[in-house]
């Protein structure tokens, strides 16, 4: 194969309302985690649902938007990137992992009302 592709495309709820900041360079981060729902039957035929929460970070001007528009509980089209990064645990050297989705695209998909709605 020639190439590589890391492409995420989620549509779930946000959890809590996003975190905005700055970084010292000036530029904006939000970070909030969505849930998407998974809907299976199991080996003995009982209708099963899995919860996952996914770690969403933005950056820039869709980060202020983020930070401005979106609110725990509405539901958004996400497309980006995995990241995951690694440390060692301080305490008990441990290695750890954290998973994010770096997004660069979000629209929203309420429809409730005339400002909600619209890609970004």
């Amino acid at each position: 194969m020639a190439g590589s592709v890391n492409k995420v495309i989620l549509v779930g709820r946000l959890g809590k309302d996003p975190e905005l900041r700055s970084i010292p360079s000036g530029t904006s981060v939000a970070k909030f985690s969505i849930a998407t729902d998974d809907r299976f039957t199991d080996k003995a035929g009982e209708k099963q649902e899995r919860t996952e929460w996914h770690n969403i970070v933005v950056w820039g001007k869709l980060a202020e938007i983020c930070g401005q528009y979106l609110r725990k509980g509405k539901l958004v089209y996400i497309e980006g990137s995995i990241r995951t990064d690694s440390w060692d645990d301080k305490e008990t050297g441990v290695k750890k992992y954290r998973t994010e989705i770096i997004a660069n695209t979000m629209q929203m998909l309420d429809k409730k009302g005339d400002d909600e709605g619209g890609g970004y």
